[in-house]
């Protein structure tokens, strides 16, 4: 069994869906394992991680205006000393996730036909976000 760990760093330019597939899968190749378990970590807490389609841009911008009326920015917020857009961003990684499982076989992540690993950034200005890649295989 042999685990690898990599740091991948995101510049986004706002709020969106940011799609990595392609980096994570070449890096997965570069490891040489066969088999194994990609553990995929976003390190922050106004920002999260989907898997979601590829194919259809219409699928993203309609994902990100659902969850602007799920959590507005002029909502009655305590918190919000980082800005009008920090507590809807907290509520929306809330709401998805930080962390990925997926499978590795034949060397390369197992996604469907349609799907792709996405950061989603909740926050309106730009920031770099790092995403923390673990695959543990043979």
């Amino acid at each position: 069994m042999k685990q690898s760990v990599h740091q991948l760093e995101i510049s986004t330019r706002g709020q969106g869906l940011y799609e990595f597939t392609a980096t994570a899968n070449a890096w997965v190749e570069e490891q040489k394992m066969h088999t194994g378990l990609l553990t995929v970590f976003c390190r922050h807490t106004s920002a999260s991680l989907l898997i979601q389609e590829n194919a259809d841009p219409a699928v993203r911008s309609d994902i990100q205006a659902y969850f602007g009326r799920l959590a507005p920015e002029d909502g009655p917020y305590d918190h919000d000393s980082e800005g009008q857009d920090d507590m809807p961003a907290h509520l929306k990684t809330a709401l998805t996730q930080v962390q990925l499982s997926i499978p590795v076989v034949n060397g390369r992540i197992v996604l469907g036909t349609w799907q792709g690993i996405y950061l989603f950034e909740h926050r309106v200005r730009p920031h770099r976000r790092e995403i923390q890649f673990h695959l543990i295989g043979d």
